[in-house]
């Protein structure tokens, strides 16, 4: 492996630190629901938005890597979109007056959890990438499930 290649591979210090701090909105959501009172609706709205925003933005991130890859697979540009697409679905039982965002946010929570799955099989990035994008994805989506199950409790 020459510099190159090993400088494609690694990832930068302040992505992985940044990376990890965008978990705390979520962690700040389960300690705003979890204490109760009037914050306890904003926290888990939020939240699902902020999942949603993040979900969408992988998106981004798999349609930017397949534009950068020629010889990336034709089906990335039709996976890269759907994020945007689930999210505005899992957003629309609110509109509806269903319940919410209880069931949307655990699918969303799930969804994230599996996201790195498509990483894989693009193979685009190298092992630090996927590492980081397997614990970033699991923290995420596992603070998703759980703020998902304490909004279903509250029901």
């Amino acid at each position: 492996m020459n510099d190159k290649t090993a400088e494609r591979q690694s990832v930068p210090a302040a992505a992985q630190w940044l990376g990890y701090a965008g978990l705390l909105p979520q962690m700040i959501a389960i300690l705003l629901v979890v204490q109760g009172g009037s914050l306890s609706w904003i926290a888990l709205a939020s939240s699902y938005a902020y999942a949603a925003l993040i979900f969408s933005f992988l998106g981004g991130v798999w349609w930017g890597q397949a534009l950068s890859h020629p010889g990336a697979p034709r089906w990335a540009f039709a996976v890269a979109v759907l994020p945007s697409l689930i999210g505005l679905a899992l957003f629309l039982p609110w509109t509806f007056g269903s319940e919410w965002p209880g069931p949307s946010l655990l699918w969303l929570g799930l969804m994230l959890c599996l996201s790195p799955l498509v990483d894989r099989q693009l193979a685009l990035g190298g092992k630090e990438w996927m590492t980081l994008r397997w614990r970033l994805s699991l923290g995420l989506g596992g603070l998703s499930v759980v703020l998902a199950l304490l909004a279903m409790e509250q029901r």
